[in-house]
């Protein structure tokens, strides 16, 4: 069975009805009971860093798990669930994420090279991968995935499996160990999200 973790934020029936199609046990819960049952949780995200943070922390399950998750329960966050997977955020501010994965989620404006280029950064992207994984078993190289998102995680290249390109590398999915982040929306990528959903459920 897959958890994903109901905090308020995130878009989780369309999630949940991703993995029903694929044949896959899931649960939107907010119960601590369910994340520790749980094969694997998945952490969704849509809206305000701080917000987010914030709302995850008041349910009473970061603990729980942080602790399922060192023992070794894969877990992917999606869009704002990867960001908060980092140890900060430089969104309205500077806040603290829940340190998983060393980087700091900053804003594209500052970064991207083409002023023409639109934020949020909304739309289909090719992705590149740059590390070999099981989670890219069912995918190809180049293959579209779709972005919703005017913040990115950097400084993270040793945990980074693959980028997409909006005048700068834009870190699309990374790794460390059991942990998994994607920065686009799986649910909202046609075959292509399906395929890394799979994945990511026999790993």
């Amino acid at each position: 069975m897959i958890a994903i973790i109901d905090y308020g934020v995130g878009n989780l029936h369309s999630l949940a009805s991703s993995l029903s199609f694929l044949g896959l046990d899931n649960i939107i819960t907010n119960k601590k009971e369910d994340l520790k049952k749980a094969d694997k949780i998945i952490l969704p995200g849509v809206g305000a860093f701080k917000d987010a943070i914030e709302k995850l922390h008041a349910t009473g399950l970061v603990e729980v798990l942080k602790q399922e998750v060192e023992n070794g329960k894969p877990m992917l966050g999606i869009c704002l669930g990867m960001q908060l997977l980092f140890e900060q955020s430089l969104e309205y501010g500077c806040h603290k994420g829940l340190g998983f994965l060393q980087g700091t989620v900053s804003p594209l404006v500052t970064d991207i090279t083409d002023a023409t280029l639109k934020i949020p950064h909304i739309g289909w992207n090719a992705l590149d991968i740059t590390v070999q994984d099981d989670i890219f078993k069912y995918i190809k190289n180049g293959d579209y995935v779709y972005y919703v998102h005017s913040f990115y995680a950097k400084n993270c290249t040793q945990n980074t499996l693959a980028t997409s390109d909006y005048s700068i590398a834009v870190t699309g999915v990374v790794r460390k160990g059991n942990i998994y982040g994607m920065q686009f929306h799986p649910e909202k990528s046609g075959d292509v999200g399906l395929a890394l959903l799979r994945a990511f459920a026999e790993i």
